[in-house]
């Protein structure tokens, strides 16, 4: 029978990693969607949401929406509320992965 060495090292190494590499890629995924501190960039994913979004309602962005929010975050950055919650992700796909990884 083969021992597995690894797997706590995994079970401790895989979340703290996860949670670190998406507390740092979140802004950049947002200002590469085109939430930008200039506004939504023309032609970006974020315009194709802005304009969906204001056709379903009715001409308008509700406050407090899905565009809404991210393009807020893509301007002022993200609260302490919001980088726990994305560390907390990060930190469970990351045990995931650390389940399923051979190490």
């Amino acid at each position: 029978m083969q021992k597995q060495t690894g797997m706590g090292a995994s079970l401790l190494l895989f979340p703290i990693a996860g949670a670190l590499a998406f507390t740092g890629l979140a802004p950049v995924s947002l200002y590469l969607l085109g939430f930008t501190q200039g506004g939504i960039t023309a032609g970006s994913t974020a315009a194709t949401l802005m304009s969906t979004s204001a056709v379903a309602g009715g001409g308008g962005i509700a406050a407090g929406g899905l565009v809404a929010t991210l393009q807020s975050a893509g301007v002022l950055g993200f609260s302490c509320l919001a980088k726990t919650a994305v560390a907390g992700i990060g930190a469970a796909l990351g045990l995931g992965a650390a389940t399923i990884s051979p190490l």
